[in-house]
């Protein structure tokens, strides 16, 4: 698998080597050989045609961009010309236009290879999709276990190596969820940072579009470039950074670590100490907060009615065909009074307000925990209702209280638990600080390692 960073990836393409349609050659015979099912349409010929553009346009002395030829997996939540939108679905959704992420990747030299697969709706951290699919865990090389949600086959295309960029939602945690679940990156931006237009929503007040990629370096690289399109005026400095040593790293009392399983601990633990020892400060911090975040978003008084709301409002004609998995969990949705609706939204911010006022008075930097609290589930064993509702409460606890408090988070690899499954260490910056929270990630990326070198590669990769 070729790891070239994206940064070198573009800038040979952009130098007239006709490199976009070698990337593309990749991606196709990678998929092609791939049976992870990270899909659910992929078309070559669009490819190929898509790069051919890129290498004609760089030929003449253009430049297609600073992601000339870099290959994109697309979430099937979002609207992508050429393909139908079925937002995991039975049937495909009336058509809708795309939208900023898409519409930004296009502008900047991306090249799509097509749409992965994603939770009904997004309604959901297992990753589970009895009607599309539910693409394959590369960690486990017998058992077909959970990708993670809800954006389900993006982690798995970047394994695939059919995408070097792939797009997800998150609204609970459905980037860093598939991210540690599959032993990648997944950057949750501050919510209202892009624009969601063309992307089908689950929560209007807590969604985020965002992206996965193997390093946090290629993810900065990404973000970067994107967010140059999304905001007006003079581009704010990114930030260099210059190591570890003196960042100071938040260690919540909280059950996002209490929850979690003691062998998934001690591998976060032990990234920890790791920082400590090349110079991090890392602290131990009081954040009721979280908790109390994590309990609100998870008795559903906003994410439910607002689904609820669209459904009813957009595509009522999709609800009798919801999969009980989703559709047994909404039942009550339409019950939640407006007073406590409007109460949840007045909480969550006066919780958000007294967090970051606290990471400001103890000077802290970023807030660490597990990502997930439990290793990716086998699916067989989520087959009875109660089993897959403990098992994606447990999925989304661990990422849902940055989601609530408006935060921005990232997941990166820590290494892998008993049961040779990947382990994500969670990083949670405070609202807007998306660019120092991708520079102090990078940072804490060289002194882990990547996904190859802290990770190696998946059983069901290196085959």
């Amino acid at each position: 698998m070729n790891r070239a960073p994206l940064r070198r990836v573009a800038a040979d393409v952009r130098r007239g080597r006709g490199g976009a349609r070698g990337e593309a050659d990749a991606a196709i015979r990678r998929h092609e050989a791939s049976d992870l099912n990270a899909y659910i349409a992929f078309d070559a010929g669009a490819l190929r045609r898509q790069a051919d553009a890129i290498d004609a346009a760089a030929g003449r002395g253009d430049d297609p961009g600073p992601l000339a030829g870099v290959t994109v997996s697309v979430k099937d939540l979002y609207a992508l010309d050429g393909y139908p939108l079925y937002a995991g679905t039975k049937r495909a959704l009336p058509a809708w236009p795309e939208g900023f992420l898409v519409a930004s990747l296009r502008r900047l030299g991306a090249i799509f290879a097509g749409k992965t697969h994603t939770v009904e709706f997004a309604f959901g951290g297992v990753g589970l999709n009895p009607n599309t699919g539910t693409p394959v865990n590369p960690w486990d090389p017998v058992e077909h276990r959970a990708p993670g949600g809800s954006s389900a086959g993006a982690g798995v295309s970047l394994w695939e190596g059919s995408a070097r960029i792939a797009l997800g939602t998150d609204t609970g945690g459905s980037i860093r969820i598939p991210a540690s679940a599959t032993g990648v990156v997944g950057l949750r931006p501050t919510t209202g940072r892009w624009p969601t237009t063309g992307v089908v929503p689950l929560s209007p007040s807590l969604d985020t579009v965002g992206m996965l990629a193997h390093t946090v370096e290629d993810l900065r690289y990404a973000f970067r470039a994107i967010d140059s399109l999304a905001r007006t005026g003079d581009a704010p400095a990114d930030p260099v950074p210059e190591g570890v040593s003196g960042l100071r790293i938040g260690v919540p009392a909280s059950r996002l670590w209490a929850d979690a399983d003691s062998a998934i601990a001690a591998v976060v633990e032990g990234a920890l100490e790791e920082l400590r020892a090349a110079g991090a400060d890392v602290l131990d911090i009081e954040a009721p907060e979280l908790d109390e975040a994590a309990e609100r978003y998870l008795t559903g008084p906003i994410v439910q009615p607002e689904f609820v709301e669209f459904l009813q409002r957009e595509l009522p004609d999709w609800i009798p065909l919801l999969d009980p998995i989703i559709g047994t969990r909404l039942e009550a949705a339409g019950g939640v009074p407006a007073l406590e609706y409007i109460a949840a939204h007045q909480h969550r911010r006066r919780l958000s307000a007294d967090l970051h006022d606290r990471l400001d008075a103890e000077r802290i930097d970023l807030l660490a925990a597990p990502t997930l609290p439990i290793s990716p589930p086998p699916l067989a064993t989520l087959a009875r209702l109660d089993a897959y509702r403990k098992a994606n409460r447990a999925m989304l606890s661990g990422t849902c209280p940055a989601s609530m408090l408006d935060m921005c988070a990232i997941s990166l690899p820590a290494g892998l638990d008993g049961e040779g499954m990947p382990v994500g260490l969670q990083l949670m910056g405070p609202s807007g600080t998306d660019l120092e929270l991708l520079a102090r990630a990078a940072a804490v990326e060289r002194v882990l390692g990547t996904n190859l070198t802290r990770l190696g590669m998946p059983p069901r990769v290196a085959r």
